[in-house]
């Protein structure tokens, strides 16, 4: 029995010290939606906190436990998924004692999310096995649909970093559903029950049909953050405070975002970055991995402009331009005049251009460059910006 925090500490470091523990790169309690005819698939996994680093006490009550209720802990494998039970809950509740009357707002996440677990109302119909208790223990391929949520989780909510998450095989684990708003709903349910649902009137709306949620139907954003169409963010994408995401053109994809107050009125293809203070103009569109950049991930630096309607297919740094219409890809020969290669290379340290033509790739990542072309001629050329790429700082 637990009574004082002292005595918390004290369980927590008796569990770490124990020969089977071991510290989980992230954890969290889920609670899942099943097939609503196949009950062991897993539609969707919702984890009201996300543990990404922190935290190892609360992980170390969790293990400890499922350990004191009889259920094997195994710490050796990447990840470890168990269901919860009542005595889990009983045994956490015992261990958390000391917090329960502090854990509110934001405090004590955990504990009071054990403690809303303990208070369910019958009502509404949940069980334990509508909850899971999920850890991963090292960031290789996930194995299960509540392992690429949790891992969604931590990229949306900004506790792993963009493209440091291993996502392999992800798409191959999530099922394909039907999305009623944030309900999933198993395909070949609506197929067994289409004549039904029809006749009497129920048939649901379909908002999409895809193996991703959408951004804000798991993620609070800042409150300096605009989102204006749901759509037009995916799961899994990381969205930086001031960020405005605006209707028609614009999207970002998972594994891809922002890193500081950006206009987006284009596309952010996965895996694609775009530093603080830039503008993805209307059309827009940044490769991802899968789409013409040999698998490189692209980044955008801060205060750069991508015209209207442009594609960008090579990393950018700062403060760098790419006029409107215009498709920039590794392979693209660009023109650079004397004067604009050394002003290119007083503006980038260690780089040594020289007039003629080059291919764009040979410029990537450099700061400064202004995409331009010849309207008489159609020649592609580079020139050194001179313009400053500011934001609304009332918008942002």
């Amino acid at each position: 029995m637990v009574y004082t925090k002292e005595e918390f500490a004290n369980k927590v470091k008796e569990v770490q010290s124990s020969s089977w523990y071991r510290d989980p790169i992230g954890f969290g309690i889920a609670r899942v939606d099943r097939g609503q005819l196949n009950k062991d698939k897993i539609l969707q996994a919702t984890y009201p906190v996300v543990n990404w680093g922190e935290n190892f006490g609360s992980a170390a009550i969790f293990m400890d436990a499922f350990k004191t209720a009889g259920v094997e802990v195994d710490t050796t494998s990447s990840e470890l998924v168990l269901d919860i039970t009542d005595d889990f809950i009983v045994n956490c509740i015992e261990s958390f004692r000391p917090y329960l009357p502090e854990a509110k707002g934001e405090d004590h996440k955990n504990v009071q999310l054990i403690s809303t677990l303990s208070a369910l109302p019958r009502e509404l119909g949940l069980t334990a096995d509508d909850f899971k208790v999920v850890f991963i223990f090292e960031d290789i391929a996930p194995k299960s649909v509540e392992a690429v949520y949790l891992k969604l989780y931590a990229l949306s909510t900004a506790k792993a970093e963009l493209r440091k998450i291993n996502l392999n095989g992800a798409f191959g684990l999530l099922h394909n559903v039907a999305w009623n708003g944030s309900n999933p709903i198993e395909l070949d349910w609506l197929r067994a029950n289409e004549v039904t649902l029809k006749v009497t009137g129920q048939y649901p709306n379909i908002d999409m049909v895809d193996k991703f949620p959408r951004f804000l139907s798991h993620i609070i954003p800042a409150d300096n953050t605009r989102i204006l169409d749901s759509s037009k963010v995916r799961f899994g994408a990381q969205l930086a405070a001031g960020t405005t995401v605006m209707p028609g053109a614009s999207y970002i994809n998972f594994n891809a975002g922002t890193l500081g107050p950006v206009m987006v009125e284009g596309r952010i293809s996965s895996s694609a970055i775009v530093g603080s203070g830039s503008d993805v103009g209307g059309g827009a569109s940044i490769l991802g991995v899968l789409s013409g950049t040999d698998g490189d991930p692209i980044s955008i630096g801060e205060n750069t402009l991508l015209g209207a309607n442009s594609t960008t297919g090579i990393p950018l740094g700062d403060a760098c331009i790419v006029d409107g219409g215009l498709a920039i890809f590794a392979g693209t020969k660009v023109t650079i005049s004397e004067d604009d290669a050394k002003k290119i290379n007083e503006a980038n340290a260690g780089i040594n251009l020289s007039e003629g033509v080059v291919k764009a790739s040979e410029l990537q990542g450099l700061n400064g460059l202004h995409f331009r072309q010849n309207s008489q001629n159609g020649q592609y050329i580079v020139k050194r910006s001179t313009r400053e790429v500011k934001l609304n700082s009332e918008l942002h």
